[in-house]
């Protein structure tokens, strides 16, 4: 193990000895309406600690809404939302909040990066001036991370001088660079060019592999079944079913799941062989 796997497994809370699976995070019957459109219909979602939980399903169906709500960047009109000790619906100051997204890492679709300034000032400037790090401390473990996502010669290098996925991989070491409890993933390769998305995908696996507790929405299917722990299928605002890749890839129980996965896989076989008669359209019923 290098010194830099070993600073990112050490830095991860442990859960107490008398509550070892108690939720991270916890949503119960979350109800979100715009206006006239209903987006989340009573949402219940858990994550435990050290946990890599995805969110599937198809576009408009409310995943990555879940994740604004997580971060208190929206507020659901009912319901319950907590990230271990914290009610997130009952947060009211910009203080409160922002000591929630201390907490809470969340990487974009688009990579938000400070263009006028370097990638090592970009991962150095939110534990400094937020948390009141040392500039000493943060500038060494922003190298730490840049070397962690393989961009440790890119320093000095400005976001327009990046590829996309490598300002993806600078956005994901400025999330940890806050030292999260978790990180919340947007579909963050759907803007990447296809021959970048594996770089991010790489990342994003050794942190798993690394025990980070991670929440993603994503339509990489393959990465899905490869590093869940539990994977959560949404439609219209509602969970249609959850329980872990085995079962959602292997044996969904949801018709509307196994159509989904149908389109969603095409023609292109993506998942181990095992797994494709979860995707055969239901048999026609026989006449009697």
């Amino acid at each position: 193990m290098t010194a830099t796997d070993s600073f990112l497994r050490n830095r991860q809370p442990q859960a107490s000895a008398d509550s070892p699976a108690r939720p991270l995070v916890a949503l119960h019957d979350v109800h979100l309406t715009f206006g006239d459109n209903t987006v989340l219909k009573g949402i219940d979602v858990e994550v435990r600690r050290g946990e890599a939980v995805t969110i599937i399903g198809p576009s408009g169906s409310g995943k990555s809404t879940i994740l604004r709500c997580i971060t208190g960047l929206l507020r659901p009109q009912q319901g319950q939302i907590r990230v271990g000790d914290t009610a997130v619906e009952t947060l009211r100051t910009e203080d409160e909040l922002i000591a929630l997204r201390k907490r809470v890492g969340f990487v974009f679709q688009q990579y938000n990066l400070f263009p006028h300034l370097t990638v090592l000032e970009n991962l150095v400037i939110a534990p400094t001036r937020v948390i009141g790090r040392s500039r000493r401390e943060a500038e060494q473990e922003a190298r730490a991370l840049l070397g962690k996502v393989r961009l440790a010669d890119k320093a000095h290098a400005y976001p327009g001088e990046l590829s996309g996925g490598q300002q993806q991989r600078v956005a994901i070491a400025r999330a940890l660079a806050m030292r999260p409890e978790l990180i919340l993933f947007d579909e963050v390769t759907s803007a990447l060019d296809p021959e970048t998305v594996g770089e991010v995908l790489t990342v994003i696996r050794e942190l798993v592999e690394d025990g980070m507790t991670c929440v993603l929405v994503t339509h990489e299917m393959r990465f899905a079944a490869e590093i869940s722990d539990h994977i959560y299928f949404t439609e219209a605002g509602r969970i249609v079913e959850h329980g872990p890749p085995e079962q959602i890839f292997g044996n969904p129980s949801h018709e509307r799941t196994r159509a989904f996965l149908r389109r969603a896989l095409g023609a292109i076989p993506r998942l181990p062989a095992e797994f494709n008669a979860a995707f055969a359209p239901a048999p026609a019923p026989t006449e009697g």
